[in-house]
């Protein structure tokens, strides 16, 4: 086998290596399921996935201060990304702009009160699809190592 055959088999192996499958299933998976949900709730809601995250965010605890900084780095968005989406959400009524207390610099992001109305019919939604999608085709005891074995992986990544 000469050198050139010889690193079409190695590349050919590391492409099918047990790792490189699994992981692509994993991203294949949490794709489609993305793509299921953004389309029920652009269908159903009038909002994107993206912008149901916000809308998350800001329901959860009504009280808290969130910036968009804290918006973006909790959504991994660029703050040229985060303000496009923010613009977008308060041209739709669904958020608002308020400035920071004691930081002109800062600005702070709210659900009024359509937006939190769109955020509990596109809640019903999202559920409806996770439900039919990432919890039915599961046997209810892998589905809980699965909840946990993401958990951790989310775990490893953020302390790293």
């Amino acid at each position: 086998m000469n050198p050139a055959e010889r690193e079409n088999d190695d590349a050919a192996r590391a492409a099918d290596s047990r790792l490189v499958q699994d992981f692509g299933l994993l991203i294949k998976a949490a794709t489609r399921l993305e793509q299921r949900i953004d389309t029920a709730l652009r269908k159903e809601c009038e909002v994107s996935h993206t912008m149901f995250e916000v809308l998350i965010r800001l329901c959860r605890r009504p009280d808290e201060e969130i910036s968009q900084r804290l918006l973006a780095d909790d959504l991994t968005l660029t703050s040229s990304g985060i303000t496009r989406l923010i613009d977008r959400m308060e041209g739709a009524g669904l958020v608002r702009r308020v400035p920071a207390p004691g930081d002109r610099r800062s600005v702070l992001v709210e659900a009024t009160d359509h937006g939190r109305a769109v955020f509990l019919r596109a809640a019903t939604v999202h559920a409806q699809v996770v439900e039919r999608y990432f919890v039915a085709p599961v046997a209810r005891a892998d589905y809980a190592r699965l909840t946990h074995a993401l958990g951790e992986i989310d775990k490893a990544l953020r302390d790293t």
